[in-house]
């Protein structure tokens, strides 16, 4: 049975706990466990490894103050798709929801997934991606690794169809979950395997940037400066930065939210503050555990696998592992849940399939999570979610500009839409991340322009395919 959508019938069930459950929830994957690797790799000093993951705390906490004006103005189904679309026109708006579905929102899922199955095959070996289960010549190839993803991506997405209070007692016991393990990992890393000569020595020219032989941790380049030294703080501040992504789901889910004028800010705040402390607080326990050359030269860039190792012995391993999969399945369910509700609001908008824009019994867009979990399903089969992750970078980081100059536009467009809440320190904070993202985007396209030209090919082709929507359902509804 299907409910008429004229009744409007979706249900405010979550309450502050869980819309903060969520934000924290989707932030927190495998990342923190890798991305570490990487930044010693490009900027070598232990205070240039703090600082990329303090400020990228601080422009996401940035940003999350400044959505919640947004999301009081418009405490909607959809979240950032509709104030785009209120602040600019459906075009814009569309070009974020093509992009959420194509690659961003589902490539994400995947790749979530993908890593939940990877560890899950610590425990389960047959569950490997190394376990190949079909080949067809040299290129396609179906790991067990990628059918446990799908699986998980399939059983994430029946809960979530049979209402959003399931989604939220899986968000909610699986993100404490991991709150709870990553505080433990960080207070037993500093009391049984933090070395005071490790720390010193990481410390003791600590705002040397160097680049690090990712093999080795040998250094390659010391004393980066100038272009060079803005070069790798862009491609390091990259990882912690989308560590720290997804934050912005939980607006898409503000028809199901208690008060949302109010609890979508005030989640906003204390999730991305909550994971932000964890962050930062797990990396100085890195840093007391391992020598930076250790860190850099983690096999695989497993850091968090390397740390556990010093602190827990043979254990070590395991323990990350389990980890990882109460961390990674919590993630992919905040990120099924919400994800559909910007497909929900595109096709009442006539901008997505018509089936997307209708509630289940249950009050959940249920086709469109089916949807999505399709597309989700094939990307982990083509084995390029990682590649798709990384062309949209540049588009991820436009959009969130543009959501937050959306700030500045309504403010003057629409003063007289009521603001339950107004963005914090505006207009410099505001303005202070426009122009730190537009940096960082203009540096990413300097040094990293084999996904960021791609990737913002990825969003133009929405260009069409808006006018192919328009031709087909009629104007867009404003």
């Amino acid at each position: 049975m299907e409910i008429n959508q004229s009744s409007n019938s979706f249900k405010p069930t979550l309450g502050l706990l869980d819309a903060t459950m969520i934000v924290s929830g989707s932030m927190i994957g495998s990342g923190i466990f890798i991305v570490t690797a990487e930044i010693a790799q490009k900027v070598g000093g232990a205070g240039w490894i703090t600082l990329m993951w303090v400020l990228a705390g601080v422009v996401t906490l940035i940003a999350a103050l400044s959505y919640g004006e947004l999301s009081g103005m418009y405490p909607k189904a959809g979240g950032q798709y509709v104030y785009l679309r209120e602040a600019y026109n459906p075009f814009v708006a569309f070009l974020f929801g093509w992009t959420q579905f194509g690659v961003i929102q589902t490539g994400t899922i995947a790749a979530v997934a993908v890593a939940f199955a990877k560890f899950t095959a610590y425990l389960i070996p047959s569950f490997s991606e190394n376990n190949i289960l079909f080949q067809a010549g040299t290129v396609f190839k179906i790991s067990a690794a990628q059918i446990v993803a799908i699986i998980s991506i399939i059983v994430l997405t029946l809960i979530n169809t049979r209402g959003v209070h399931r989604g939220k007692i899986i968000q909610t016991v699986f993100t404490l979950a991991k709150l709870l393990s990553l505080f433990g990992l960080i207070i037993f890393g500093f009391l049984l395997g933090a070395k005071h000569e490790i720390w010193a020595a990481n410390w003791q020219d600590p705002w040397v940037a160097s680049a690090l032989n990712k093999d080795t941790g040998d250094v390659i380049t010391s004393g980066l400066t100038g272009l060079a030294l803005m070069g790798a703080i862009a491609v390091a501040m990259k990882g912690s930065l989308f560590s720290s992504d997804a934050w912005n789901n939980v607006t898409f889910i503000a028809g199901e939210i208690k008060n949302p004028a109010k609890n979508i800010g005030r989640s906003l705040f204390l999730g991305t503050l909550i994971v932000t402390i964890i962050y930062v607080s797990c990396n100085l326990m890195y840093l007391s555990v391992l020598p930076i050359k250790e860190i850099a030269s983690a096999p695989n860039e497993r850091v968090g696998v390397a740390a556990a190792a010093n602190i827990f012995g043979p254990a070590g391993a395991i323990i990350i592992a389990v980890m990882i999969m109460i961390s990674t399945f919590g993630c992919n369910n905040g990120l099924i849940l919400s994800g559909a509700r910007i497909y929900y609001t595109m096709a009442q908008d006539g901008l997505f399939f018509k089936g997307a824009g209708k509630l289940n019994a249950y009050s959940v867009p249920e086709k469109g999570l089916w949807i999505q979990c399709l597309w989700a399903s094939l990307l982990c089969l083509s084995g390029r979610y990682g590649d798709l992750l990384a062309l949209v970078i540049f588009g991820v980081l436009i959009f969130y500009v543009l959501t937050i100059a959306g700030v500045f536009i309504l403010r003057k467009k629409k003063p007289e839409v009521e603001r339950p809440y107004k963005a914090f320190g505006y207009p410099v904070l505001p303005m202070l991340y426009i122009i730190v993202a537009l940096a960082l985007a203009f540096l990413l396209l300097i040094f990293e322009s084999k996904y960021t030209v791609p990737g913002l090919g990825i969003i133009l082709l929405g260009v069409p395919l808006y006018y192919l929507a328009m031709s087909t359902t009629g104007k867009a509804k404003k």
